[in-house]
């Protein structure tokens, strides 16, 4: 089902025709984010994200939006801890144009400095803007607690210090450095040519070549005890965080979690959905998920609730932890989980974009892709002791950490502070 091509300076492309679709996705994955960052460069990768946009040795701004979007298309980009992606959904007649457009922009970028001036005064209101929102900035709190000392426990957007103080010379450094044809991947979806899309990315790139590549740090922390920060702000609902260190990407465990997450906290018929807001209504956004990089990852459970009813929210949490590692998880429970993912992960290859991503963000990080076949496969197999087992490793209290954004009370502090240190 899938193609790939190396091109002479290593660049990947990887495609899946779709000859039934009318629309095509690209996706251009530079192998760079949050944790390739240090001190003055913390928020570099998102910086330059904004950049891209402002211009190429082709393309002006307004060419790069106005003829994608004058089409029908969409655009857009994000950064992540291990990757940037920057990625164009059109109609499949436009695939040619859409794709000289992102390589132009991606590759070879003016960073102008009076551009660099207009994007540090939104970035700098973009951090205000996270701080203000304590349903972002508590998970900020709880990266910190997770990854301490360490670039993923930090900002993406990284500080008002370090991206005030960045210069033009340093962010084409930057560039020079991270987008490189060796740690790119090129994916693309649905009705058009790969052998197209692997020449043209030869005749357009395959001169572009890779200095020597930057590494990140790996994280090499271990959490011995319970940890918790309590940051007070007069809102009107309080937003707390849990999270747990867990597994890494390519963990053998990885599915086994997914499911686990689905039946903590996944969806509506989740548990804690069901007891939080369906029995109890003690928050009206409650949810579970994972973050997973290539040494480190993170269970995370996510609450807002009424400000007087933070430590009973907390305490039920953990009680329903306890409950799922001590009880295990019944067969229907299980099944139903387990056709929740793969259901979700079916109907999501449906469409060329989040196909796209699939492909792209595997890609970038194993250089292999997982097939739909092996996913099956692999769910197939699991068994609810897997699950069980996986708890057990991972939703350890001794592991725990708290953020939490509201205006508590000093008896609400301690509370929560004698509640976490008693685990």
């Amino acid at each position: 089902m899938y193609q790939k091509s190396v091109l002479s300076n290593n660049l990947r492309l990887i495609s899946n025709h779709l000859k039934d679709r009318e629309t095509v996705a690209i996706g251009i994955w530079v192998g760079v984010g949050g944790r390739f960052e240090q001190g003055a460069d913390k928020g570099a990768a998102h910086f330059l994200e904004h950049l891209l946009f402002r211009g190429s040795l082709k393309y002006s701004c307004h060419d790069i939006k106005g003829t994608i979007e004058g089409v029908g298309g969409s655009l857009n980009a994000f950064t992540g801890e291990e990757q940037t992606c920057y990625y164009a959904k059109i109609p499949a007649a436009y695939f040619d144009q859409t794709m000289d457009i992102l390589c132009d922009m991606v590759f070879f970028p003016l960073i102008q400095k009076n551009d660099l001036e207009k994007e540090r005064a939104i970035i700098l209101e973009e951090i205000k803007m996270y701080h203000d929102l304590p349903q972002y900035y508590v998970l900020e709190l709880l990266d910190g607690l997770v990854w301490p000392d360490h670039p993923l426990g930090q900002s993406l957007a990284g500080t008002s210090e370090s991206v005030g103080a960045m210069t033009q010379n340093g962010l084409r450094d930057f560039h020079r450095r991270h987008y490189a044809p060796d740690n790119v991947v090129v994916s693309i979806c649905g009705n058009f040519s790969h052998e197209w899309a692997a020449g043209f990315l030869e005749d357009k790139l395959g001169n572009f070549t890779s200095p020597k590549k930057s590494e990140s740090s790996l994280f090499k922390g271990k959490q011995r005890a319970p940890r918790v920060n309590l940051f007070r702000k007069q809102i009107e609902q309080t937003h707390l965080a849990i999270g747990f260190p867990s597994l890494r990407a390519a963990h053998p465990d990885c599915f086994a979690q997914a499911v686990l997450n689905v039946i903590l906290g996944g969806n509506m018929s989740s548990r804690l959905f069901d007891e939080l807001r369906e029995k109890r209504g003690l928050a009206y956004s409650i949810y579970s998920s994972t973050k997973a990089y290539r040494d480190t990852g993170m269970f995370m459970i996510k609450a807002g609730v009424d400000n007087k009813k933070a430590l009973e929210t907390v305490e039920l949490i953990l009680k329903i932890l306890k409950q799922l590692r001590r009880n295990g998880i019944k067969p229907l429970e299980f099944t139903r989980a387990r056709e929740y993912f793969l259901g979700q992960f079916l109907i999501g290859l449906e469409d060329t974009m989040e196909h796209m991503m699939w492909m792209g963000a595997s890609m970038i990080e194993r250089d292999r892709i997982r097939t739909l076949g092996e996913v099956v496969c692999r769910v197939n197999a699991l068994t609810p002791d897997d699950l069980r087992r996986v708890a057990s490793d991972v939703l350890i209290e001794k592991k725990l950490n708290l953020a939490v954004v509201g205006p508590l009370s000093d008896e609400q502090d301690k509370g929560l502070r004698a509640l976490v240190n008693a685990v």
